[in-house]
C-alpha cells in the first residue's frame, strides 16, 4: 500500500545551482566554449576549471524506518519451544512404560504404534496421529509446558497460562503456518512502527485471544499464536483508517486488507479450529491499533522540518480531530473489556452456556463434518489387575489385565485407542 510519505523530496537550490528558475550558467557569456584548443584571454596556465557538481541531497523520509530484530526473535523463540516441547514429551520412553504396564499383546501393539518416526527422530518423536493430527506432543505435555486449560486459571490460579499458550504450538504443521503468517506480517510493522509498539500489540493481542477462547472453549486446550497474528491483522485495518489521508489508493487498499482477514477468519469456522483466539485476538489488535499505530499529519511534519524564516502559514495540529476521538473511544474499550473479561474469567463465567449460538462463530457443522470436539474421556473401574473401560463419546467397552494397574500413562493410552 503505497503512501504519500514514501516519495522522495529534493529540496530546491535558491543559488541558482540548476533549479528554482536561476539562471542557467551554461549558457553565459564568460563560460561560453570557443571550441579546442582555445584557452581564454589569459593562456592555458589561467584556464577556467569547472567546479564537480554537488552530491544529491539525502532521500526525505516523513517516517523513520526501523530495523525488524523483535519479529525474528519471536519466531525463533516459537521454534525453540517447540523443540524443547518434543524433548520433553519424548513419546517412545512413555509409550514403552505404558506397554509394559499393560503387558500382553495389547502392550506390545501400544509400544509398536505409540509414536510416529521413533526409529528415526527418537526421543523427538511425534506422536499418533489418533492422538494428534497435527504431528506433535501429547496434550499432557502442553498441558505442562503451559498450555490454556480454563479449568487451570479458574480452579488453579494459573493466570500466566492466558500468555504461556501463545508461544506453544500443537505440531510441526500449526507452527509453520503460524510463522510464515508471523514473517509476512510482523516484519513489515515492525519496519514501520518499531519493536516496542509491534511488541506491545502482539503480546497483548495474544492474551486477548487466550481470554475470549477461555470464555466459550471451556472445555478444550488451547495453545498457538493464532490470536496475536490476528490481532497485527486488526491492527493493520484500524492503522489504515486513523492514519487514512497518508495513503494513495486508500479503498484499493482498504478492500484487499479486509478480504484478507474475511478469508482467514472464514477459515476458523472449519472443526478442530480455536476461532475464538482468532475473534478474541482480532478485536484486540483492531482497538490497539487505534492506541499504538497513530501517525501525524504532513502538516504537522512539514512545519517541523522546514527550514529557519520560510513561512509555513497556519500553525498544524500534530493529529487530526479525528485520530484523537478513535484514541480515546479505543483505549476505553480495551481497559474495560480487559478488565470484564478477567473478571468474569476468575469468577468461572462460562460464556458459551449464555449464548445460544455463538458455537457457530467457531465451527459451522455440515455433511463433511462435525463440530464436536474428540472426546477421549473413558469411564472406568478396576477389580484388582482388572481394567474396564467405556468410552464416553462412542460407548465402546473394553476389559484389559493392567501388570501395573497405577500406571495412568498406560490407562490414558488405552482410552485413546478405544474411543478412536
Amino acid at each position: 500500500m503505497p503512501r504519500l510519505g514514501e516519495t522522495a523530496v529534493v529540496p530546491i537550490d535558491v543559488d541558482g545551482g540548476g533549479g528554482g528558475g536561476g539562471q542557467d550558467r551554461s549558457k553565459s557569456p564568460r563560460h561560453r566554449s570557443h571550441g579546442p584548443g582555445h584557452h581564454g584571454r589569459h593562456g592555458p596556465h589561467h584556464q577556467h576549471r569547472s567546479r564537480p557538481p554537488p552530491p544529491p541531497p539525502p532521500e526525505f523520509r516523513p517516517f523513520r524506518r526501523w530495523f525488524p530484530f523483535l519479529v525474528p526473535l519471536f519466531i525463533a523463540a516459537n521454534i525453540v519451544l517447540f523443540v524443547l516441547t518434543m524433548y520433553i514429551n519424548d513419546c517412545p520412553a512413555h509409550a514403552e512404560a505404558a506397554g509394559a504396564a499393560i503387558g500382553g499383546s495389547v502392550g506390545e501393539s501400544a509400544t509398536a504404534q505409540g509414536c510416529w518416526l521413533a526409529p528415526e527422530l527418537g526421543r523427538f518423536a511425534f506422536q499418533s496421529f489418533k492422538e494428534n493430527p497435527l504431528v506433535g506432543p501429547s496434550s499432557a505435555t502442553l498441558l505442562k509446558m503451559g498450555a490454556l486449560e480454563t479449568s487451570k486459571v479458574t480452579k488453579d490460579h494459573e493466570g500466566w497460562r492466558l500468555i504461556t499458550c501463545i508461544w506453544l504450538h500443537a505440531g510441526v504443521v500449526h507452527i509453520l503456518a503460524n510463522m510464515l503468517s508471523l514473517l509476512l506480517i510482523g516484519i513489515r510493522l515492525e519496519k514501520e512502527f518499531g519493536f516496542m509498539r509491534i511488541g506491545t500489540l502482539y503480546v497483548l493481542s495474544g492474551v486477548g485471544g487466550s481470554l475470549l477462547s477461555a470464555l466459550f472453549m471451556v472445555s478444550n486446550i488451547s495453545v498457538g499464536a493464532s490470536g496475536a497474528l490476528f490481532g497485527l491483522l486488526g491492527s493493520m485495518l484500524s492503522e489504515l483508517i486513523t492514519n487514512w489521508t497518508i495513503y494513495e489508493n486508500k479503498f484499493a487498499a482498504l478492500l484487499t486488507l479486509v478480504m484478507i482477514i474475511v478469508i482467514n477468519l472464514a477459515v476458523g469456522i472449519l472443526p478442530h479450529v480455536d476461532n475464538f483466539a482468532h475473534l478474541g485476538g482480532f478485536i484486540s489488535g483492531l482497538f490497539l491499533g487505534f492506541v499504538l499505530l497513530m501517525r501525524p499529519q504532513f502538516g504537522y511534519i512539514n512545519q517541523k522540518n522546514s527550514p529557519l524564516g520560510f513561512p509555513m502559514g497556519t500553525t498544524k495540529r500534530k493529529f487530526k480531530t479525528y485520530q484523537i476521538i478513535l484514541w480515546v473511544i479505543a483505549t476505553v474499550i480495551l481497559i474495560s473489556g480487559f478488565t470484564i473479561g478477567l473478571v468474569l474469567l476468575l469468577k468461572g463465567f462460562n460464556a458459551s452456556e449464555h449464548c445460544s449460538w455463538c458455537h457457530y462463530l467457531s465451527c459451522v457443522p455440515t455433511s463433511k463434518w462435525s463440530c464436536k470436539a474428540p472426546n477421549n474421556y473413558c469411564m472406568s473401574s478396576q477389580l484388582g489387575n482388572q481394567l474396564n473401560l467405556t468410552c464416553q463419546s462412542t460407548g465402546k467397552a473394553a476389559t484389559y489385565v493392567l501388570n501395573n494397574p497405577n500406571n495412568t500413562e498406560a490407562i490414558k493410552n488405552l482410552c485413546i485407542g478405544l474411543c478412536s
